[in-house]
């Protein structure tokens, strides 16, 4: 489930106004001495967290190198999707942000056991590190099985905003690739309203295999296997960043 976040400013440029809350617990079971070592050893060495207001993020001073491609994923959950991507393509740069501290966990468990170096971790809301990177400076954004917030008053919670997606579509390069997922057929049907409403992204579907199956360069993950274990079938959504004129 994706990260969601205390009362914070807007995405949108302007006066400071109180940002949507988009998630809800921050912690699950307690955790074990294992998995509170990985957070004091581990966690500090991998940490990025927003610059000070005004300031953008230094990609090539957090990796240790330029990197070819950069690649976000907003609410990683347990992060096996993201560890996957990360051993796929060791070159690039990948940054999780995700405010669920069990989740933190578990792919920091993963980041040591495989030694991947090119994954860097936000602890916290998405948002507010989505508004310090520098313009045109992502090559992929992943944001899969994000909180449906069913009930009609949490609408407003929902990730997939107007206010978002004209971020995301600033530090989106030009035809960078916006991946998103959900089991929920209402919240379905408000992505594609919501993005295929706004100018900056294309839709790549082609036909129902398109949305329906996952390429291969997409692994499973574990809510998607509850998902499907319990009746609900996930769809799978490609955006292209269109061309800025």
């Amino acid at each position: 489930m994706v990260g969601r976040g205390g009362e914070e400013r807007l995405l949108a440029d302007g006066p400071a106004r109180p940002r949507r809350r988009t998630f809800g617990r921050r912690q699950g079971r307690r955790l074990r001495s294992g998995q509170q070592a990985l957070l004091s050893d581990l966690l500090p060495k991998l940490r990025v967290d927003p610059p000070a207001e005004g300031k953008t993020l230094d990609l090539a001073g957090l990796f240790g190198r330029p990197c070819p491609r950069m690649n976000l994923e907003i609410g990683f959950g347990a992060g096996e999707h993201l560890a996957w991507q990360a051993r796929r393509d060791p070159d690039a740069g990948f940054i999780g942000a995700e405010v669920f501290l069990n989740g933190v966990v578990g792919l920091l468990r993963l980041a040591k056991e495989d030694d991947l170096e090119n994954l860097r971790i936000h602890h916290g809301d998405a948002l507010s590190l989505l508004e310090a990177f520098p313009e045109t400076s992502l090559d992929r954004v992943f944001i899969l099985f994000p909180d449906p917030w069913p009930k009609s008053r949490h609408h407003k919670r929902r990730l997939i905003h107007p206010e978002a997606l004209d971020r995301l579509a600033a530090v989106m390069k030009d035809g960078a690739e916006l991946r998103l997922a959900t089991d929920h057929g209402e919240y379905l049907r408000w992505m594609l309203a919501h993005v295929t409403r706004h100018p900056a992204f294309a839709w790549l579907a082609r036909g129902p295999a398109d949305w329906r199956e996952r390429p291969e360069d997409w692994p499973a993950t574990r809510y998607e296997m509850k998902a499907l274990g319990e009746g609900r079938k996930p769809a799978f959504l490609r955006f292209v960043r269109r061309g800025r004129d």
